[in-house]
């Protein structure tokens, strides 16, 4: 798995998960109150922007619509930037976050996620290049105006759709930073 070169490790007991920006109730979770939330299961497919997918991955986890009704985005929060403990971001659409399949996965094949692999907890929104799916989930906020994270600044698409193949910035990143 690709990462920043960093994987922090990051104790259950000292997790914490920070919703806050264009929200009518901002929220902070740590590990007990994000484990009382409801949980679920989805089974979904990985397709990562190198060009390789990984088929059939089982995740347990709160469905992001669970965290949406929590939280209740104001209106034209539209755009949501997540922050990792690592000091990676990623910017996300609202529709995209709030899609079915979109949950704060915990766990991985059954088992709790690494620290390879993200853990505690990491995003998983099975749609779109798996870059938009936050590792080592920290802070999640909600914007009106779009913001570009790291992979966008560096040229990568604001979206990244992996059916269309969205790789790419159609912008010179340099010049056109959000």
């Amino acid at each position: 798995m690709l990462d920043l070169g960093r994987q922090p490790a990051i104790p259950r007991e000292k997790w914490e998960l920070r919703v806050f920006g264009a929200v009518e109730q901002p929220i902070t979770l740590d590990w007990s109150a994000f484990a009382a939330m409801p949980q679920r299961r989805e089974v979904s497919d990985i397709h990562c922007v190198t060009t390789w997918s990984r088929y059939d991955n089982r995740w347990d986890g709160v469905s992001t619509r669970d965290l949406l009704d929590a939280c209740r985005p104001k209106a034209g929060a539209d755009f949501i930037v997540l922050h990792s403990y690592d000091g990676y971001t990623t910017n996300i659409e609202l529709r995209d976050f709030a899609a079915e399949n979109a949950m704060l996965a915990h766990s991985w094949e059954d088992a709790p996620l690494t620290e390879e692999h993200g853990g505690p907890v990491r995003l998983v929104v099975p749609h779109l290049y798996f870059w938009k799916s936050s590792k080592w989930l920290h802070r999640i906020e909600f914007r009106t105006e779009a913001r570009a994270g790291y992979w966008e600044v560096n040229g990568y698409a604001m979206r990244g759709d992996p059916w269309i193949e969205e790789r790419y910035s159609e912008v010179n990143p340099a010049s056109d930073r959000l």
